[in-house]
């Protein structure tokens, strides 16, 4: 082991291996047995438990902590990959518990990004080419498949199957053992396989610190969207027509006309 790129301040267990020309910051402690690749860089203050392996061309922010049994930045299940050379990039204070697993990406240059303060709780996966915004909870055994993006501040239920390509908006609670195979507006509750909208997500977007006329305003579009029997085009001119604007409702049209799979439609409990 090289210490060429390694901190006087890390802390690196005896039983680890650190392979020569990965970066390992000040403060950043490696435990027990873990294994991290040449290519690693790895942030200060960061943890990484015991029996972690971190490999392939991968960046951790500072002050995570990674628990045993994780596999960050391994190659992808991806019958297209082929050796490429891609990456992960895991954002600031992010927390990946037991047996959490993170691919890189499908793709030369390409990248699979996690961003800050987001908790992925034990057994979760992340495939190859996803990205996870800011202050994401993924409970348990929940799964990304391919290519799924989720938006700031989302809540994704334990064993909850998310189907590649397949986006999650901002603010967006998905109850557990959902099945999504299209996409989640955002601010709105869905559970169910496969899932429908329950509502708007009005507790998270309180807690979120939404200002109570962008609620107004979220809460007439949601009216709109899924009350009004219009399609999602329709639905979408009128939203631009009629509700007051604002940085909310603006992301929500944005997301509402790249809604490439479709969007999950409102649970009729006399269906």
């Amino acid at each position: 082991m090289s210490t060429e790129n390694i901190s006087a301040e890390a802390q690196i267990h005896p039983t680890a291996i650190v392979e020569e020309g990965a970066k390992i910051a000040a403060g950043a402690q490696i435990g027990p047995y873990s294994v991290i690749g040449s290519d690693v860089e790895i942030g200060e203050g960061t943890i990484i438990g015991p029996h972690v392996v971190v490999t392939g061309w991968t960046k951790i922010g500072k002050e995570c902590h990674i628990f045993q049994g994780a596999s960050i930045g391994e190659v992808p299940q991806d019958l297209k990959f082929k050796g490429e050379k891609s990456f992960t990039y895991i954002g600031d204070r992010t927390v990946i518990r037991e047996g959490a697993t993170v691919h890189r990406a499908t793709g030369e240059g390409e990248e699979t990004r996690i961003g800050n303060d987001c908790l992925l709780m034990a057994l979760t996966h992340v495939a190859h080419n996803c990205v996870i915004g800011n202050r994401v909870i993924m409970s348990n055994l929940a799964s990304l498949a391919g290519h799924a993006i989720v938006e700031d501040r989302a809540v994704v239920g334990g064993m909850t199957g998310v189907h590649q390509f397949v986006k999650i908006g901002r603010n967006a609670m998905i109850g557990g053992m959902s099945r999504l195979t299209q996409d989640v507006v955002p601010y709105t509750i869905v559970a169910g396989q496969p899932a429908k909208v329950a509502g708007l997500n009005s507790v998270g977007i309180s807690r979120a610190g939404i200002e109570l006329s962008a609620r107004r305003s979220l809460k007439q579009a949601y009216r709109i969207l899924y009350r009004s029997g219009l399609s999602l085009q329709k639905a979408v001119e009128i939203i631009e027509q009629e509700v007051a604007p604002c940085e909310e409702v603006d992301h929500l049209l944005r997301f509402l006309r790249n809604a490439d799979r479709g969007i999950c439609r409102e649970r009729r409990d006399d269906k």
